[in-house]
């Protein structure tokens, strides 16, 4: 096995890069071992409706990255108290969901700990019943990534808060999220040291019968990283406009005019926004939304800059175009 190291980088969007560039271009026979701390951010999976996973106020407010990633499988919250693992391997239509295969020497070093870990019945790693690693894979060709987290430490209040989908009434075809009871792993340890003595035992178990090597990654290794992250990690079209078409319906009370708004959103950008009046004398600016958001982002700066030459109804004087923004994703 080989192992390689990614030099201690925390950015999401380079350790994905880094895992899909050693599954597209390092050409080996044999199997890579990848271990990544991120900082905070909120790991969404490939079909999933980005704004039916996360709180987007609470991510926006707490700077935490929302990044996409290739495989399938539900949305993780990540930070500097989660450690993420990677096999990389040549064999990927054979062993394609056979997540035992992946996730068991990580069970075996965790119980070399005296974790007493298992694999649940939903490609998750428990202990006590308890959640504390999440695991999915993508293949590309001939070879595959089975990639998971493992809960060392991590603001378990973060994890809920980020998580906790705060825009009402959305509906679409994307793949949902199954919340757990989660735990972290340093509640099971007598005495716990920090996430990198943590992952250097992993590590060591994980290859002590396997015969490895290590693999250092180049200038050139890092020049394609760095353009994969960009072209793709890096990209709101990626990590939110990839979302499956959705559609919001929504009712604002906004100084004593009741509102009902529909909206739908395809490729991020909105596709259809109507605006109807649950009580009577509707601006007629209020209804000259509808062609002002067409096309844009689904996204608060955007729709600000949409906005920005849009005339506050005179109805309605304490009116906002922030705070009629804000509603749209509460």
């Amino acid at each position: 096995m080989i192992f390689v190291d990614n030099e201690n980088c925390t950015d999401p969007r380079i350790n994905l890069a880094i895992e899909e560039h050693l599954l597209r271009n390092l050409k080996t026979e044999t199997d890579i071992l990848l271990f990544y701390i991120n900082e905070p951010s909120i790991i969404v999976g490939r079909n999933q409706n980005v704004f039916e996973e996360i709180n987007y106020e609470y991510t926006e407010t707490h700077a935490i990255h929302v990044i996409r990633r290739l495989s399938g499988g539900g949305t993780v919250y990540h930070d500097l108290g989660n450690l993420n693992f990677s096999f990389i391997n040549n064999t990927g239509k054979e062993n394609l969901l056979n997540f035992k295969k992946f996730t068991a020497p990580v069970v075996k070093a965790l119980q070399q700990m005296r974790i007493p870990a298992q694999l649940g019945t939903r490609f998750d790693i428990l202990v006590n019943g308890r959640k504390i690693s999440g695991n999915a894979q993508y293949n590309a060709g001939n070879r595959m990534v089975s990639h998971g987290t493992l809960l060392y430490n991590s603001d378990l209040e973060k994890v809920n808060e980020s998580l906790r989908v705060n825009i009402d009434h959305i509906q679409s075809k994307s793949i949902k999220s199954v919340r757990s009871q989660v735990a972290n792993i340093c509640e099971f340890l007598e005495n716990p040291g920090d996430i990198f003595s943590f992952r250097d035992q992993l590590i060591a178990s994980i290859l002590e019968d396997k015969g490895s090597s290590q693999y250092v990654l180049n200038s050139q290794d890092w020049e394609t990283i760095h353009q994969l992250s960009q072209s793709r990690y890096y990209t709101w079209e990626w990590n939110y406009g990839r979302s499956p078409e959705f559609e919001v319906k929504k009712r604002l009370s906004l100084e004593g005019t009741d509102l009902e708004l529909k909206i739908i959103v395809a490729n991020g950008l909105i596709k259809k926004f109507e605006v109807s009046a649950l009580s009577p004398n509707l601006p007629e600016e209020i209804t000259g939304l509808e062609k002002q958001l067409l096309g844009h982002r689904f996204a608060k700066k955007d729709l600000l800059e949409a906005l920005h030459s849009w005339a506050i109804p005179s109805s309605m004087p304490s009116l906002s175009k922030p705070e009629l923004v804000s509603q749209l994703f509460k």
